[in-house]
């Protein structure tokens, strides 16, 4: 299957459903396209992985819910399966194998039932080959919602 194509209207579109809800018939409208396009393209970019439509939350306006960034370097070269090996643990949003002083980035939402020593001691220490990690606490967040995953 060839890559969508991120023309001009597949951008705009993206740009439209930041708000998840706005009907296909308003984003035609507004961009002067028929509405059988805008959900054509629009299921194109689902099934290419282009887009995704969901839900997200502010963990500031959930009580006592907690956004964090863990820093964590590896004993290995193996980024991306430890990568996808984090992605699986409880609590994780987002991992993101980067360059720099950490091999791996780490978004993570906690709760009262999984706090930042449960998910070290029953998750993150089920992760072979972690040499450290750093937690980064949010105290606030600027466009910060995220899937709730918990």
């Amino acid at each position: 299957m060839l890559p969508v194509k991120l023309d001009e209207v597949n951008l705009a579109l993206l740009q439209h459903l930041r708000d998840g809800r706005k009907s296909f018939k308003e984003i035609a409208a507004s961009l002067s396209i028929a509405e059988n396009t805008v959900r054509s393209r629009v299921n194109q970019l689902t099934r290419e992985g282009v887009l995704e439509v969901s839900g997200l939350v502010d963990p500031e306006k959930l009580p006592g819910h907690q956004l964090v960034l863990v820093g964590v370097k590896l004993n290995t070269m193996h980024l991306v399966r430890k990568g996808e090996e984090f992605s699986r643990l409880r609590g994780v949003v987002a991992v993101c194998v980067v360059t720099g002083r950490y091999d791996l980035i780490l978004t993570v939402l906690l709760n009262e039932e999984l706090d930042l020593l449960k998910f070290y001691t029953e998750e993150v220490a089920r992760v072979s080959e972690v040499r450290s990690a750093e937690t980064f606490v949010v105290y606030k967040g600027y466009n910060a919602r995220v899937p709730y995953v918990l």
